[in-house]
This record gives structure tokens, C-alpha cells and sequence, in this order.
């Protein structure tokens, strides 16, 4: 399973590319084949998840029971976002212009590695969000690791 971790920063060019970072690149399994499947994400930025990890994912949907409206909202929801793209020869991905949209983001992308995906946010939004939770910090840390 690819492990992404890291943050840099890309400029967004006028055809929505984004340059992926090399060590992300780098931590793709072959089975993904340099694709990728981009969706809305959480807290207004958008995944990227590798096309291997993403088909576990899709069986995961497959497993949920449709008839309860909770599981047909986030299916709908998420796979209306969804879309395959691959890498480019420079490494990048092209984000759809309704996912810029939605995450806000213009000419600048910060890309975090997110273990079993990549996130992409428009930098101001992510200050603000991580600013946000900065004196939360050891308190997550216990609530989710804590023993």
C-alpha cells in the first residue's frame, strides 16, 4: 500500500495541472499504473487517492447497505466528485475545474501526504484550518492514540 506523507507547495498553471512531488510519486505501487482517482474530499480540499487503493475503496462501497440514506448520500456524493487522472510526463495531475472550485483553490496548491492518499488545498485555507487546531494538538494526539 503506498504511504504518503510530506507537504510542498505547486503553482496551479491555467489548465488546472498540479505538479504531484516526486517522493509522493515515488511511493505509488506499480498496480496504480502513474493513475489516480480525484474527489471531494473533507474540510473543503479534495483526495487523491492511488487507482489501486481507490478499487479497495469501491469494494468497501459495495459492501454498504443502499437502503439506508446515510450510505446512498456519501456514495452519491462521493463518486459524483470522482474522476480518474493520470500523471502527466512532468508529474502532474490535472485537478477538475468543479473541484477547484470547491476547494478554492486559484493559482497555488499545497499537496500533504495523507498516509493511504494525497490531499490538495488552497494554502489559506489549509493556514487557517491548521491554525485552527494548533492548541488541540497532544489533546488529539491522547483522544486518538492515548491507551
Amino acid at each position: 500500500m503506498a504511504r504518503f506523507k510530506g507537504q510542498a507547495s505547486y503553482s496551479v498553471d491555467s489548465k488546472g495541472r498540479v505538479a504531484i512531488p516526486a517522493k509522493m510519486r515515488s511511493a505509488m505501487n506499480p498496480e496504480a499504473k502513474n493513475t489516480f482517482t480525484i474527489t471531494r474530499g473533507f474540510e473543503q480540499c479534495i483526495f487523491l487517492y492511488p487507482l489501486d487503493k481507490w478499487e479497495a475503496i469501491e469494494d468497501e462501497f459495495e459492501q454498504l447497505n443502499l437502503y439506508q440514506r446515510e450510505s446512498r448520500d456519501f456514495v452519491r456524493i462521493i463518486l459524483m466528485w470522482a474522476e480518474e487522472v493520470t500523471l502527466d510526463g512532468q508529474g502532474r495531475v490535472r485537478i477538475p475545474e468543479t473541484l477547484m472550485d470547491y476547494a478554492r483553490i486559484t493559482d497555488k496548491a499545497l499537496i500533504i501526504g495523507a498516509l493511504d492518499h494525497i490531499e490538495i488545498w488552497n494554502p489559506e485555507l489549509f493556514d487557517a484550518y491548521i491554525n485552527s487546531k494548533a492548541e488541540r494538538y497532544e489533546t488529539l494526539a491522547e483522544q486518538v492514540m492515548g491507551v
